[in-house]
């Protein structure tokens, strides 16, 4: 019987893969959300945000007046989790929370003055850094890519 050195351990190691992986679509689709997230997070990370602050940021500034509710639908989170994006947001005065006219007993989130250019800054960045990472396709495979993205997503629903 032989003793494998640390050296050969470490050999060993480095020739191990993911293939066996790499059939399943879950563990494509999770090893290229790593990459998407990581590049999203250190793009808007100068300006004081997370992907999940950013992402209702940008919703709230799209759909002015949403109410928290909605927002949490799209995102897809639950509404006690919100309520602390919607803090964090509203603590640096990116975003207002007001009484909805029509339901007094709603809220309605809008972004502030600071909120859009803020958000308009952040998505800048993060569209750049998003362009070094889809540089690799062309502009039909992006295309393709997105609505075949969409499509695996709408079959959710059966």
């Amino acid at each position: 019987m032989t003793q494998h050195t640390a050296k050969q351990e470490v050999e060993e190691t480095d020739c191990a893969s993911d293939e066996a992986m790499r059939e399943f679509l879950g563990y494509s689709l999770k090893r290229a959300y790593m990459v998407s997230h990581k590049n999203a997070s250190e793009a808007i990370e100068p300006f004081g945000l997370k992907v999940r602050s950013f992402s209702a940021l940008t919703l709230i500034v799209s759909n002015p007046g949403i109410p928290p509710s909605r927002l949490a639908e799209i995102l897809q989170i639950e509404r006690s989790n919100l309520v602390l994006i919607m803090d964090e947001l509203e603590t640096r005065e990116l975003i207002s929370r007001t009484r909805d006219p029509q339901d007094r007993r709603r809220f309605a989130l809008n972004a502030t003055l600071r909120g859009k250019r803020l958000q308009e800054k952040a998505a800048a960045a993060s569209a750049a850094r998003q362009e070094k990472i889809i540089s690799r396709l062309t502009t039909a495979e992006y295309e393709t890519l997105q609505a075949l993205l969409r499509r695996f997503e709408e079959g959710s629903d059966s």
